[in-house]
């Protein structure tokens, strides 16, 4: 960290308390007040190439469609890439775990109790009409948020009491507690929004207005639901900062919505997009075959994610009277033959996932340790007495598709839980016939959900794969109006207030949050405090590895599967720089070759019939 000051006031600064030092402000914070790798006279990421060529346009794919421009609600569906517009108070570098560098916000000052944290906004930021970004542009921001925006903002930033504009140029958030040491960075993360822009319009409505912002780019012309097109802002007040060099070179970024993915891949193919992150096996191993390929005009790449993996799984929405019986939701997980699956229709690209943090240090995977057994001995009689003297495993198979052991142990999970099969039938608890819905939205993903029917089937249970469009989908999400969902729980290096969207009680109940388990447990909520109040990596390592493993223990979801790199295809006209960020692929840091626009020209014109 660093200190400002100048040869004049130098004398002064030497009889600074060190409390008083740290409060005269810093480049950049860190989560546990270690230096951060960049120093404050840094030039540039080491990840980008600070003269890479700006221009050309980047063409990509959306999926679904966009009824909206406010993606801080929870009404309609938001064009996905609308953060382009935005600058936020800091930004954080790709290359290290968790540390931010300041962004609209000129200098950071952080409480040494961790009571507060102060934002210094630069004299030079302005939004896209002209108008600077000022203190009350930040506290309207956070205010609406908290008041009209979607139910992950009152979980995420639940810690902060107030915020208060200093001066037109300084902003104070005060906290409830001294305990959440990741607060003054996640506030860093706000998306600035211009309180003179939003005068007179309902935060809380979708709307399809163009809005302002002050970010490296402006949306010059849509067709809502089809297609987008991002301009560079040409006097972007923020290009010249360190933390901006060496990206945001296209000139422009148009974006065409596909409804199925497999389209989107041929129109790829096609020369119609530039860039594809691919997230089927099948397709990276098969669906490449083409002259492009073959004579390098589309590339292929893997990139290393060094990413936690998160957990991707079945989510069980345990509102549902069916799923609120732990041995249930176990028996159902010991149905799905990841190994059969992985090698007939994965080429056997995957690998099983073990945790919801699986891919890190984060993950537990043996008994507790001393550290974590600390932890958990005082929920000791609020979690399963397994967890205590066996290692979390999930069921594997030899991969030949004949899982009857599964099917054994699934039946008597079943049993003990008062379900039993008549005329083929199984009936739950209250002899009812068991029908499951298994809400869907991408098409590609039937093909790994019917030998996963097929296995329920076995035991009289009925899978319905019920297939909506990405809105239907969206607002049945939101309303908790599903069986079975496909769904992920991201994790980062440093885990934290988002936890809370994930797994507290707090967030059960709110539309929209991201706690689609619904799940209510006072033990989880206490560990997901003690995570978020950490008061070391090693300490946050511990508790992690503790939530994990209850998480893991109340069988919620039916765990699926990772892989360890970004592949991605892309048409040679794209070039990145030699260094790739360890936690990101960087697409912001490409460029368009300076000769490459008549080469896509000419790559489209070939495709044509």
């Amino acid at each position: 960290m660093t200190v400002l000051c100048t040869l004049r006031h130098s004398l002064a600064a030497l009889l600074l308390s060190p409390a008083l030092a740290l409060g005269a402000g810093q480049h950049a914070i860190t989560l546990y007040g270690e230096a951060p790798k960049y120093p404050a006279t840094f030039k540039h990421f080491d990840y980008v190439n600070p003269d890479a060529p700006k221009g050309g346009t980047l063409r990509q794919a959306g999926f679904g469609g966009f009824d909206s421009f406010n993606p801080f609600i929870n009404k309609g569906v938001p064009e996905e890439n609308i953060g382009l517009i935005y600058d936020t108070l800091t930004k954080r570098s790709l290359d290290e775990p968790f540390s931010e560098y300041g962004l609209l916000a000129e200098r950071i000052e952080r409480d040494p109790q961790n009571r507060w944290v102060r934002y210094h906004l630069r004299q030079e930021a302005r939004f896209h009409d002209g108008q600077p970004v000022t203190a009350d542009d930040v506290v309207f921001t956070f205010e609406s948020l908290m008041a009209h925006g979607s139910p992950l903002y009152k979980t995420y930033y639940a810690d902060v009491a107030k915020v208060v504009a200093e001066s037109p140029r300084s902003v104070r958030f005060e906290f409830k507690h001294a305990n959440n040491r990741e607060l003054p960075m996640i506030l860093g993360q706000l998306s600035i929004l211009p309180k003179h822009w939003w005068a007179g319009r309902n935060f809380a409505d979708g709307t399809l207005d163009i809005p302002v912002g002050s970010g490296p780019y402006r949306i010059e012309r849509f067709q809502a639901g089809r297609t987008i097109r991002y301009t560079r802002v040409k006097d972007w007040w923020g290009e010249n900062l360190p933390v901006n060099r060496g990206q945001n070179n296209f000139d422009a970024i148009e974006v065409d919505y596909y409804r199925d993915n497999t389209v989107a891949l041929e129109a790829l193919k096609a020369g119609q997009f530039d860039f594809w992150l691919e997230t089927s096996a099948k397709n990276w191993a098969t669906a490449y075959d083409s002259p492009a390929v073959r004579d390098g005009r589309l590339k292929k790449d893997e990139i290393a994610n060094h990413n936690p993996a998160g957990m991707q799984g079945f989510i069980f929405n345990t509102r549902r009277n069916l799923f609120q019986d732990v041995r249930v939701r176990e028996a159902l997980a010991l149905l799905f033959d990841f190994q059969w699956a992985n090698k007939n229709l994965f080429n056997g690209a995957y690998t099983r996932t073990h945790s919801y943090f699986d891919n890190s240090e984060l993950a537990a995977t043996e008994l507790p340790s001393p550290e974590e057994l600390k932890i958990l001995e005082p929920l000791r009689g609020q979690l399963p007495a397994q967890l205590f003297s066996q290692p979390f495993k999930v069921p594997e198979t030899d991969g030949s598709g004949v899982i009857r052991e599964q099917q054994r142990r699934a039946y008597q999970l079943l049993q003990e839980a008062g379900w039993k099969i008549a005329n083929d039938q199984m009936l739950d608890a209250k002899g009812k016939p068991v029908v499951i819905e298994f809400l869907l939205a991408q098409t590609e993903f039937e093909r790994v959900l019917l030998p996963y029917k097929r296995n329920l089937r076995d035991l009289g249970i009925n899978l319905e794969i019920r297939r909506v469009d990405v809105s239907q989908y969206i607002n049945r999400l939101r309303s908790r109006d599903f069986d079975l969902i496909v769904g992920g729980f991201p994790q980062s290096n440093s885990p934290g207030n988002e936890q809370r969207e994930y797994w507290h009680s707090s967030s059960a109940d709110r539309p929209g949050s991201r706690n689609y388990i619904g799940l209510k447990d006072p033990a989880i909520d206490q560990l997901v405090e003690g995570l978020i109040n950490a008061e070391s990596r090693a300490s946050l390592v511990q508790h992690t590895r503790a939530l994990d493993r209850v998480l893991l223990w109340g069988h919620y979801v039916v765990p699926n599967w990772h892989i360890k790199t970004w592949r991605l295809a892309y048409w040679d006209r794209l070039q990145h720089p030699e260094v790739t960020p360890p936690y990101d692929y960087g697409l912001m840091t490409w460029w368009i070759k300076p000769d490459a626009g008549q080469a896509a020209v000419q790559t489209q014109a070939e495709a044509k019939p």
